[in-house]
């Protein structure tokens, strides 16, 4: 038995050793780390070692895959809270099988996704169970192997219970306990009583930077600097707000100003989406910009520029995708 005032045990499991030093020294601080660098020596670990507070692991690891990894973990642990990490790409396509063994009965689930609109789907699959949607506010840029640069304002995350037909939810009971398990490892966490309207706030800046920073090529403090493309920047600002209109939610001039001057301030900075597309992964497209264009699209409400970006972004990721890296 754990002690209460004891720092719980987490064990880290991925077969990239540099990937596993990083997070092993982020969590030591606040947590007891054991670290495995296969399936294997994990749940020898767990049988020897546990129990374990929190098992962390990799989708995509040789012989033994993170799901059926964790299958295990329930088997031996069911108590054990789990993890599965993995890249953007293969979310969607592990999202059924990922969710149903591991749900239960009073269930939460946490989805930190960019985007709008995503949590319907993940409802459909986990039934009645608790639904957590989180916005992720971090200025950083992975440099390397094992290497994340933190550029600005550190790291905020914004959390909201999802409901059906995206009714605000207030500030649930499953929201605080999720909340204290980021505040006990130091990370600061906001809590919306309306999740929907969040999200919207989020595009706000994520369609403009994003999507302007591939089209453009160019980094938020170019493209700030530059009056035309901040012209660009602040008439997107007010299609998104058309669309959160749309749906019922208000986002006022004082915020899009605030976008504006926190960005200006902002470290020069190359947007996820700009990172992805010069490494040729493929991009949030859908989940940041065509869905915001439905949504508004069934309450009547076109957004032209948006829309004129949305295209743009389509066929220059068609394009990326067929073109491999250099030396690849």
């Amino acid at each position: 038995m754990q002690h209460p005032l004891s720092k719980p045990k987490v064990l880290l499991v991925d077969d990239d050793h540099v990937f596993l030093h990083v997070y092993t020294t982020i969590l030591q601080q606040h947590f007891v780390t054991h670290g495995a660098q296969s399936p294997e020596e994990a749940l020898e670990k767990l049988s020897m070692e546990g129990p374990y507070a929190v098992v962390v692991t990799d989708l995509n690891m040789p012989e033994l895959n993170g799901l059926d990894f964790l299958r295990q973990v329930s088997r031996l642990a069911p108590r054990t809270k789990k993890i599965l990490f993995t890249g953007k790409p293969d979310l969607d396509s592990v999202q059924p099988e990922l969710l149903l063994p591991l749900v239960k009965k009073n269930t939460v689930v946490l989805l930190l996704q960019n985007g709008i609109n995503i949590e319907p789907e993940i409802s459909q699959i986990i039934g009645s169970n608790a639904l957590i949607g989180g916005l992720c506010f971090v200025c950083s840029n992975k440099v390397g192997a094992g290497k994340i640069c933190n550029l600005d304002y550190g790291c905020t995350i914004s959390i909201g219970q999802y409901f059906p037909n995206n009714r605000p939810a207030g500030i649930t009971e499953q929201m605080r306990e999720i909340a204290q398990d980021f505040e006990q490892a130091n990370i600061p966490i906001e809590l919306s009583e309306d999740l929907l309207l969040a999200r919207w706030k989020k595009l706000v800046w994520n369609i403009p930077y994003n999507g302007l920073s591939v089209v453009l090529n160019a980094r938020t403090d170019e493209i700030m600097a530059n009056t035309d493309t901040r012209f660009l920047v602040e008439k997107l600002m007010w299609e998104v707000a058309a669309g959160a209109n749309s749906c019922g939610r208000i986002i006022d001039d004082r915020f899009i100003q605030k976008m504006l001057y926190h960005t200006e301030k902002m470290k020069p900075y190359l947007t996820s989406m700009k990172l992805d597309y010069d490494r040729k992964k493929p991009l949030e497209i859908e989940a940041i910009l065509g869905n915001a264009l439905r949504m508004a699209q069934e309450a009547g409400v076109d957004l032209p520029m948006i829309s004129l970006l949305y295209r743009q972004l389509k066929f220059l990721d068609f394009r990326n995708q067929l073109v491999p890296l250099p030396g690849s």
